[in-house]
């Protein structure tokens, strides 16, 4: 069972220095992550389908020439930490983009009902913004905390997983950005580790904005950004369509389905229950959207299972842009430690 004090990896220097830091300290977890990651997508309640490795690496190699026109940069981590853990730069997609691979292959082969759990808010008022990250549990094993020293570029923290280039972060500038899954019919394009990653390498919360609205998306997800003078946006992002709602005053919170109507068009298939499950958790965020605390104590916000292959919460963070400091934890919030982290 995972949880416990994060495992804080420090990297430095040029874009293939970081790669190859975070290969090599993490080959071994990245190689059984890859091979939970390519049974799951082969699975239809994932993907539509029986798929086999071939085809899902395939598909996902269809994703690379989007990958490097977005980021040379991130694209040279991305290649520097698949040669020290031994995996192509297609497995190397899957391990970290994983929930765009399954958008990617479902657009191949069918429509599947999988549903993930993330629930964020962005406070501008109280300074914070705050997320779990929930995924399949077997996930869990592998979350680590990324802490980034480039040669160029700003510093930050990233709470990710062995593998994935970024998740949901925060940089010296003081620009954080998180995410929550939304369901799409996916394509040949940016998966969303690379979008997280470039949004921190700004330095100012406009630029941040233009990177993510810029991503020419292989799947569908939300992209929360915050500012460190507390103002935030709310990107619906899906691959044909993106709408921002601006975050100035009132709290703004986001769960597993799109508000806005355009982005709404876009959505996969639903289960009911899941329809209901996401509903419920926006309305239990808005009404706790004041205090982290409150909010990540609903245990139908930090989630519990005990199928691995079931949706779970992972791991959540705290960021206060403008004071520079993360409080994360590894697991699900109450049952163990939060740890803080400054920049």
């Amino acid at each position: 069972m995972f949880g416990g004090e994060l495992r804080l990896l420090e990297v430095f220097g040029d874009s293939s220095d970081l790669g190859r830091g975070h290969g090599e300290s993490c080959s071994d977890m990245i190689g059984k992550y890859l091979e939970d990651r390519i049974g799951l997508t082969g699975q239809e309640r994932w993907s539509g389908g029986d798929v086999d490795r071939e085809l899902i690496l395939e598909l996902t190699e269809t994703t690379l020439p989007h990958h490097e026109r977005y980021s040379e940069s991130l694209f040279a981590e991305m290649t520097a930490m698949a040669e020290a853990a031994g995996v192509t730069q297609a497995e190397a997609v899957v391990v970290g983009g994983f929930t765009d691979v399954v958008d990617v292959v479902r657009g191949h082969v069918g429509s599947a009902p999988d549903e993930h759990n993330c629930t964020a808010v962005i406070n501008p008022e109280g300074g914070f913004y705050a997320q779990t990250w929930d995924m399949h549990m077997s996930a869990g094993e592998y979350v680590i905390m990324l802490k980034l020293d480039p040669l160029m570029g700003p510093s930050a923290l990233v709470q990710t997983t062995a593998g994935c280039l970024g998740q949901m972060g925060m940089n010296e500038a003081g620009i954080s950005i998180g995410i929550n899954n939304l369901n799409a019919v996916g394509r040949p394009g940016v998966t969303w580790p690379f979008v997280v990653r470039k949004a921190l390498q700004q330095t100012n919360f406009e630029s941040a904005v233009d990177v993510v609205m810029e991503a020419d998306l292989a799947g569908g997800h939300n992209f929360m950004v915050m500012g460190p003078d507390g103002r935030g946006a709310n990107i619906e992002a899906m691959p044909e369509r993106k709408e921002v709602t601006m975050v100035v005053e009132q709290p703004f919170v986001h769960s597993n389905h799109c508000v806005h109507p355009e982005t709404a068009r876009e959505h996969g298939y639903r289960e009911p229950e899941h329809v209901a499950d996401s509903e419920l958790r926006l309305e239990l965020g808005r009404s706790n959207s004041a205090s982290p605390e409150v909010f990540f104590k609903d245990p139908r916000i930090s989630k519990h299972t005990d199928d691995p292959h079931d949706v779970a919460t992972c791991g959540a963070v705290v960021m206060e842009p403008a004071r520079r400091r993360m409080r994360a934890v590894w697991g699900v919030p109450g049952d163990h430690p939060w740890e803080t982290f400054q920049l």
